[in-house]
């Protein structure tokens, strides 16, 4: 599978779905919120880690491919189920990157300048996504 930016995908979504993804984000960052408020910014800055708009779109997703092969006569809900589990595959390989990412900010912030930190961590973040990607590619 190729790495590859498709932008037809903008024009399949509507206003009221980038809404739904915008509204998800947000129930997502309150939740975060509330739980960060009740067990402290530790526990819920790890749950405002969580991809907030994957629920959205892994649904969006799968509503999209299934209305494509629709389109050509073939049921799709197979083929949409499918396309939304490797979207969350890669959401989860996201993820382990965005762990390191949030792991090393917690350990170094409190004793190196920020913007070193932060841009330490995030070429971090790249090459353990880009390792996971190479893994699960070889698997």
């Amino acid at each position: 599978m190729t790495i590859r930016i498709d932008s037809t995908a903008l024009k399949e979504t509507t206003w009221n779905e980038y809404i739904v993804r915008f509204i998800s984000g947000g129930v997502t960052t309150v939740i975060a919120g509330l739980i960060a408020r009740r067990w402290g910014p530790t526990v819920g800055g790890l749950f405002l880690a969580f991809p907030a708009i994957f629920p959205a779109s892994a649904t969006l997703i799968e509503k999209h491919v299934r209305q494509r092969k629709q389109k050509k006569g073939l049921h799709g809900e197979r083929r949409g189920i499918d396309v939304a589990a490797l979207d969350a595959l890669g959401t989860a390989m996201g993820s382990l990157g965005l762990l390191a990412f949030a792991v090393l900010c917690w350990r170094l912030l409190p004793h190196y300048a920020a913007p070193g930190v932060l841009a330490g961590a995030a070429l971090v973040w790249l090459l353990v996504g880009v390792c996971i990607w190479n893994i699960r590619k070889r698997c």
